[in-house]
């Protein structure tokens, strides 16, 4: 049994990291000293945009009354798939409550949190489906304020198609802002007046890297980095179809890993084969980004055994895991580690990022060993609550008071004892040594 790269990555995400990290500390101390004027000073510097950072409503319908019928249309559809699949997310979670022992009502509760700010990234690309993806999703959850925020389209203003897509998602408030600037505006509650509890969204390795270090004073989904696929393919696979979902999220970036797990060396050599000639036929800018991609992050990993391949793929933890082989039902059973797993050549990664229904926002970086994607659970607290009678108190308070002085806990121990002396007086339970140093 043997694991053979024959392809291997020279480079690594956190290879960039640490420029990232430079330029992200400089421009938050620049904006939590400097307010919305600093955030200002950056949109002009780096976006070139002077224009407004909130857009009112008639400025969103003047930006976005020429947007084609079918688009909008098409934009409908997506976003309801999404809002669908969100909702029945959250049906799967109920509040409850349990009667654990007489007198003693313990319970859950789940509460949204109030404010969420939604990042669209318009880069390279304009992301329509981020917008609907964040913004259906936490208004799916019930989150009474959602800030969108998207960086201005080659100077113009957020994309027209990015914006509808905000409006139709159901955004309370829209900024025109991008970047760093955009995350640190929303953590802060500038030009709104509400600090956000989460942020959510992707974005390049500036957007994560702000994301990371304001975490704490916000919430966020996941530690995000560059996109990531991984094709598992068995020797039914078809090479064209596996290569050509390689390239498809290679275009994402210069730095997005396309790694191919197979079984077989005659996948492997096709596929290895395949890539160049089909990356050379995109267009210029999918090319430059997914000829990089494949260059310096791309992967083939042959294997023996289907076992290994499984073994292979959960050490990857991929945030998107296509699998191109026989028995799906087993390799649903046995894979663990995934940010989102499409089964058969029939569902590619494009599909669930634009319209499928589950959200494309998923961990990276090895995260998926422990977090999932952006659901409406990222959204939602499940507080937890507790009721007792005198009886139920009285059962629970020497035990309390017990452990808590094992501990060495005294001031603990000694709520517990007041009760005991008002609800049980002159009652001779055991309430354990005082703690005397």
């Amino acid at each position: 049994m043997t694991i053979t790269r024959l392809k291997k990555a020279s480079k690594t995400p956190e290879s960039e990291t640490d420029t990232a990290r430079k330029v992200v500390t400089d421009m938050l101390s620049a904006i939590e000293s400097g307010g919305e004027q600093a955030v200002k000073d950056h949109a002009l510097k780096l976006d070139k945009w002077s224009g407004p950072i909130v857009m009112d409503k008639a400025m969103i319908a003047e930006r976005i009354w020429d947007v084609p019928q079918s688009v909008k249309d098409d934009i409908v559809l997506a976003a309801g798939q999404v809002r669908r699949f969100a909702e029945a997310q959250k049906a799967s979670c109920t509040d409850f409550s349990i009667e654990l022992s007489p007198g003693l009502h313990l319970g859950q509760k789940l509460v949204p949190v109030n404010t969420a700010g939604c990042y669209v990234p318009t880069g390279r690309y304009a992301h329509i489906a981020s917008a609907y993806m964040s913004v259906a999703t936490a208004k799916a959850a019930g989150v009474k304020t959602v800030v969108a925020c998207s960086a201005p389209f080659k100077g113009t203003g957020i994309h027209p198609h990015v914006l509808y897509a905000m409006t139709v998602a159901g955004a309370d408030i829209i900024m025109c802002l991008g970047g760093v600037q955009a995350i640190a505006a929303m953590t802060f509650g500038l030009f709104t007046g509400k600090p956000a509890d989460i942020i959510v969204g992707p974005g390049n390795k500036f957007v994560a890297e702000a994301k990371r270090m304001l975490f704490g004073k916000v919430g966020i989904d996941v530690f995000a980095g560059p996109s990531e696929v991984a094709v598992i393919a068995d020797e039914t696979a078809d090479p064209l179809i596996v290569a050509t979902d390689l390239v498809g999220q290679a275009e994402h970036g210069h730095e997005s890993p396309a790694w191919l797990i197979t079984n077989s060396r005659r996948m492997a050599d096709e596929v290895s084969a395949l890539m160049p000639k089909l990356i050379e036929a995109l267009p210029p800018t999918a090319r430059d980004a997914a000829g990089a991609a494949w260059r310096d992050y791309g992967e083939v990993v042959l294997c023996d055994t289907r076992e290994e391949m499984a073994r292979v793929s959960d050490e990857y933890a991929c945030e998107h895991l296509e699998v191109h082989c026989a028995d799906l039902d087993w390799w649903h059973a046995n894979l663990t580690n995934y940010g989102s797993l499409f089964l058969g050549e029939e569902t590619n990664v494009a599909f669930g990022d634009k319209v499928s229904g589950p959200n494309h926002i998923l961990p990276t970086k090895f995260a998926a060993r422990y977090s999932a994607g952006l659901s409406v659970h990222k959204f939602l607290k499940p507080l937890t609550w507790q009721k007792m009678n005198q009886d139920a108190c009285k059962a629970l308070a020497p035990v309390s008071a017990r452990i808590s002085r094992l501990e060495g806990m005294e001031a603990h121990a000694r709520t517990s004892d007041v009760r005991m002396a008002k609800y049980a007086p002159g009652s001779n339970i055991d309430l354990g040594q005082s703690v005397v140093t």
